[in-house]
């Protein structure tokens, strides 16, 4: 048998017949290509296709080569590799005996996208570009072949990429949800600090142990309800919870008496710009808390160096009560506007993932209100709002 070098592998003619795909040797005429053309088809195809053999680990052809010939595997496997980061090829997929690679920059006429290794020895069926072009032209059933094929391969490449951007999404998602939960639990956390801190001091009096404790049970609590509405988040449903009928002026008033300690860590004041009306609505105190929590929390994180919460009220024509709560910081960034309150979105914050917000949106919805944000004009401090239904007979 006469054989010639060809750049990158051994070129000879091409042999009669093989092992079939009960071994590791497949025939031209069984693979994937041409296993529907006719003999006489297969007769022009064999006659100008050559073999070639490679050596573990060595480059078929690279990423970037002109498409020069399609391939055929006969023997062996290889694998198709794409270029990253630092000139790495990282491997995409594998083609063993009896399928086909190499066809998109032979019918595109474009430079090699992918690099190709043999894995392991390899001996390959390989057919000129030229000598293809002419088969396409006389042969339909290899060109119906070939879009197949090509049909098969894209949708592969698809199905693998989809995979990978999912379960690299769902790792970076994890990895942001940690993340939000640290941060929510900090404030919770150092407010128990100081409160120990205080109950241990030796000058401490029974009165003031006892200040303590409350906080501590408090923040306990907060943690615990902080630690469902996540989970619940993530869960992507609504879990069950009781409305209580209460008093808003006096949920609000004590709530804001059990933040003001917290805020005053950071220097932010808070304030009422009128009390909030003596009306009743139907809510869960845990979770409503965890949406003034979250908000005020979040005006005193963009207020660095201090400022002050105002906190106004009012009932519009819907029957609900409005809680407006303004800060006197630099505003919402004009390219948050539209998206605050999506999950994970964030801007500006070195310690934030955007999903306070979110879940507030959730808890008042639930709660059958609204909530909404803006910037305003006089102060340029930014500016959150939500409504709550009033209970109709229970207004006063």
């Amino acid at each position: 048998m006469e054989c010639t070098m060809h750049r990158k592998g051994t070129k000879s003619a091409l042999p009669v017949g093989g092992l079939g795909y009960n071994g590791k040797m497949v025939p031209l005429e069984s693979s994937k290509l041409f296993c529907d053309l006719s003999p006489g088809d297969m007769v022009n195809v064999k006659r100008v296709t050559q073999e070639r053999t490679y050596a573990p680990r060595q480059i078929i052809f690279k990423e970037g080569d002109a498409g020069d010939g399609i391939y055929v595997v006969k023997e062996g496997t290889v694998v198709l590799t794409k270029v990253v980061a630092h000139g790495e090829g990282r491997p995409i997929s594998r083609a063993v005996a009896g399928d086909l690679f190499g066809e998109m920059a032979v019918l595109d006429n474009s430079p090699r996208s992918l690099g190709v290794v043999a894995e392991e020895a390899a001996t390959v069926y390989f057919i000129e570009r030229n000598d293809l072009v002419r088969l396409l032209d006389t042969t339909p059933r290899l060109a119906t072949s070939v879009v197949r094929e090509l049909s098969k391969r894209m949708r592969d490449f698809n199905e693998k990429y989809t995979k990978e951007v999912l379960e690299s999404e769902r790792l970076s998602l994890v990895g942001r949800f940690a993340s939000s939960i640290v941060h929510d639990l900090k404030n919770p956390l150092n407010i128990i600090g100081i409160s120990a801190d205080m109950a241990c001091m030796p000058s401490a009096t029974v009165e003031s142990r006892q200040v303590s404790k409350v906080r501590i049970r408090k923040q306990v609590e907060r943690i615990s309800n902080m630690v469902n509405e996540l989970l619940e988040f993530a869960q992507g449903s609504s879990a069950h919870f009781v409305l209580a009928c209460v008093d808003y002026r006096g949920f609000v008033q004590q709530l804001i008496e059990d933040i003001r300690p917290e805020a005053a860590l950071k220097s932010v004041a808070i304030e009422y710009i009128n009390q909030p009306p003596a009306v009743s609505v139907q809510v869960n105190p845990q979770r409503l808390a965890r949406v003034f929590h979250n908000l005020i929390g979040n005006a005193a994180d963009a207020m660095s160096g201090g400022g002050k919460v105002k906190l106004s009220f009012s009932v519009n024509s819907d029957n609900a009560v409005v809680t407006e709560l303004q800060d006197t910081g630099k505003g919402i960034a004009p390219q948050m506007l539209d998206r605050l309150f999506q999950a994970f979105a964030t801007y500006g914050k070195s310690n934030g993932t955007g999903l306070g917000l979110s879940i507030c949106k959730k808890i008042i919805q639930d709660h059958k209100g609204t909530i909404y944000a803006r910037n305003s004009p006089e102060t340029g401090g930014a500016i959150f709002g939500f409504d709550l239904p009033i209970v109709p007979a229970a207004r006063s």
